[in-house]
């Protein structure tokens, strides 16, 4: 890459902001050559979507910080031939890129107007239209201009009035108007109704983060300059740096900066050299190395926030310069600590034998499960300096194992669980060791929506009665699931746990039970049929049977099940059948003794249902605090404390009739008495905390579960 280096210092190249690339009066040309748009929801427009909300939220909490967003570069090259007012540049590479982020600004813009912010509107709308003055009579505004297949679907949607109607434009199948529809829809989510509280401030930092929460890396060219050989070198010679590639260059630079010794600490204190660190592992669709992947999940538990892969270089940099306040030397052991457990972990949890502890079994679990999502909630229990007992961490890890298997059980979504996973190592952080189980524990009970919410006995009892299970969940987390129930089994004799050996998953009623275990009657067949993928039905066994043996009569599979078990599962039904056939009543009984089980090994806190709250159905704009004092959720005299960063320490209390006293003033609203505070809109639902750390929000939410709901 030498070369390449020295062929890259003949350009130009800056990082800029949306704001400093697009302000003044242009054209970005997308050659004809050039692919089409590609770019798709799971894989690029969602994971833009959450850094763009993760950083204008952290601005909403944090307003004396400015953390930005790093969206790659592109490399674009000056226009031969000029407009007499307008610079044009080719893209040469990131049209991807640019097209998204015009596309994002236009959705949220579109939003602004309709809404009547005119102002934030037209700041946005000068990153992606020209000025009229500077075009020529019959050109485009837009400043982004394809000339491939994408510019009459580009042009339609960029141009369309506000409030746009994506199914009525000609070429509503195009992939780029459905960018624009999925990021108008996102986006009003998040900005929520225009007359809500929150959304005035939202919507500015919404637009500030537009302007100038992002960075791109702009190379460009003089026009005699050699694009192709410069594309060439971007794309396709050499390796592509890594997260961790880059995380070394920086670590060892600041510290020789610093002083240190950087052939010592190379040598002694950097861990990710080895084959372990550099295999590549799959998360979600995509491969990234183990090392890059460990950095990533270390800064989620020292931050406390959601961070995508691709910013996991910016990120830890950001932290290193401007949080961790100690210098790399102190820093890089700690790091080669954590990292060694971790090793530690996932080398246990691979051995096919011996008993694993609750960090090792939640690892396993997860690979089991083919997720990470636990893995920063680990790496945050064990921190050096945190000092946790064994039995606490166990208890959380407990805790939040419970919920993602929960979730897992019931087949819900596992897309938002990082970003909660974050929430609660950020709102713990602070929290005593004695009473760090229950704050995660009540952080995990409050949620209520169906994209994070913990299930509760109730609706797991009800759906796995009749879950058709081995068809319903992959085998490895099938299995998973069984060798769990088998160590809870095992727990209570005080033998050790199931090897992790991939054992078989039987049907002890077979699948082909047709012509060996024949029924009288139709409506007995379906019934048969019905329980065959059962939770009762299953079980493990050390060895495959002969198929023969499997699909025969009970009498003759029981006798071979008795001279090879050694696994209580299996044994208990040996046990259970001496003299009976195993029917479907069996099969019932034993549904509900494995979902026993399955309660017991992950369980909820006492009290808890896991109510989901539907804000179409359920809003709760009715409630107000006389509503929680009734109910005796809250209390008269009960202390309410700010949690904005700029007021901690600020205390207002309750009265008797729902109002909040702040300064020898009362309030009707917590939202009226945040305002005082703060001098401008602020929903004190989120404002106001109780004792217990609870926002009114939550109490609000806990209160609305316990109201019936009409049918």
């Amino acid at each position: 890459m030498a070369d390449a280096q020295g062929m890259m210092m003949q350009v130009e190249t800056f990082k800029r902001t949306p704001l400093q690339l697009f302000n003044l009066p242009q054209h970005f040309v997308i050659p004809l050559f050039q692919r089409p748009y590609v770019w798709k929801e799971d894989e690029q427009w969602e994971p833009l979507w959450k850094d763009v909300r993760r950083i204008a939220e952290l601005r909403l909490t944090e307003p004396h910080e400015k953390p930005s967003h790093f969206l790659g570069a592109v490399v674009i090259q000056s226009h031969e031939a000029q407009s007499k007012r307008l610079t044009t540049w080719n893209v040469i590479d990131g049209q991807q890129r640019l097209t998204t982020l015009q596309v994002l600004a236009d959705a949220a813009c579109a939003l602004l107007a309709e809404a009547g912010d005119a102002r934030l509107a037209g700041q946005l709308e000068r990153l992606t239209h020209n000025d009229e003055i500077y075009v020529e009579e019959g050109e485009s505004r837009l400043k982004v201009r394809h000339l491939n297949k994408d510019q009459v679907a580009f042009d339609e949607v960029m141009s369309a009035e506000p409030p746009v109607d994506h199914s009525d434009l000609v070429h509503s199948d195009s992939q780029i108007v459905a960018a624009h529809r999925y990021f108008s829809t996102v986006v009003a989510q998040w900005l929520g109704a225009p007359e809500s509280d929150e959304y005035v401030e939202k919507a500015k930092e919404l637009t500030n983060v537009l302007l100038d929460g992002l960075q791109l890396v702009s190379i460009e060219l003089e026009a005699t300059e050699n694009s192709q050989e410069i594309f060439e070198t971007l794309n396709a010679r050499g390796t592509p740096l890594t997260a961790a590639d880059l995380v070394r260059n920086f670590v060892f630079q600041r510290l020789d900066a610093q002083g240190g010794d950087t052939a010592k600490a190379y040598r002694e204190d950097w861990p990710f050299e080895t084959k372990f660190w550099m295999k590549e592992v799959s998360v979600g669709r995509n491969l990234v190395s183990r090392s890059s992947l460990f950095i990533n999940q270390w800064l989620v538990a020292r931050t406390g926030e959601e961070i995508s892969p691709q910013a996991t270089f910016n990120r830890f940099k950001s932290y290193v310069e401007l949080e961790s306040g100690v210098e790399m030397a102190e820093l890089l052991p700690v790091i080669k600590k954590q990292a060694h457990q971790y090793e530690a972990w996932t080398e246990a949890a691979a051995r096919p034998g011996g008993s694993l502890d609750a960090s090792e079994m939640a690892v396993y679990r997860m690979q089991a499960s083919g997720v990470e999502v636990l893995k920063p909630l680990l790496i945050w229990l064990h921190e050096p300096a945190r000092g946790l007992s064994t039995d606490s961490i166990d208890r959380i890890i407990r805790v939040a194992e419970s919920w993602l298997v929960r979730r897992q059980l019931l087949r819900l979504t596992g897309s938002d669980l990082g970003r909660i996973v974050a929430d609660v190592i950020a709102a713990s952080s602070a929290a005593p060791a004695a009473e760090l189980a229950e704050r995660v524990a009540g952080h995990l009970a409050r949620l209520n929506v169906t994209s994070t919410y913990w299930p509760g006995d109730e609706e797991l009892r009800m759906t796995l009665t009749t879950e058709a299970a081995y068809s319903r969940f992959p085998p490895r987390r099938l299995r998973m699931f069984l060798e769990a129930i088998e160590n809870h089994y095992r727990l209570e004799t005080g033998q050790p746990q199931i090897e992790r050996k991939g054992y078989p998953i039987e049907h002890l009623l077979p699948r082909s039970w047709k012509e060996t275990w024949p029924v009288a009657t139709p409506e007995e067949a379906d019934d048969r049929q019905a329980h065959v993928h059962r939770l009762g039905n299953l079980t493990l066994l050390t060895t495959s049977l002969n198929s023969k043996v499997s699909n025969g009569p009970w009498t003759v599979k029981r006798a071979a099940l008795l001279d090879h078990n050694t696994i209580t599962l299996t044994g208990r039904v040996i046990k259970r059948t001496e003299g009976r056939a195993w029917d479907e009543a069996f099969i019932d009984q034993r549904t509900s003794e494995m979902i026993d089980a399955i309660l017991d090994v992950w369980p909820v806190p006492d009290g808890h249902h896991g109510k989901v709250v539907d804000p179409q159905t359920k809003a709760g704009d009715w409630v107000e605090l006389k509503h929680l004092i009734e109910a005796g959720f809250l209390a008269p005299g009960d202390k309410l404390m700010a949690t904005h960063r700029d007021f901690k320490g600020k205390v207002a209390l309750l009265t008797a009739d729902g109002s909040i006293e702040l300064d020898g003033k009362r309030f009707t609203s917590p939202s009226a008495a945040a305002r005082a505070l703060r001098m401008r809109a602020t929903n004190g639902w989120y404002f106001w905390a109780v004792a217990d750390g609870r926002r009114l929000r939550d109490v609000r939410t806990e209160f609305q579960n316990a109201v019936p709901v009409d049918e």
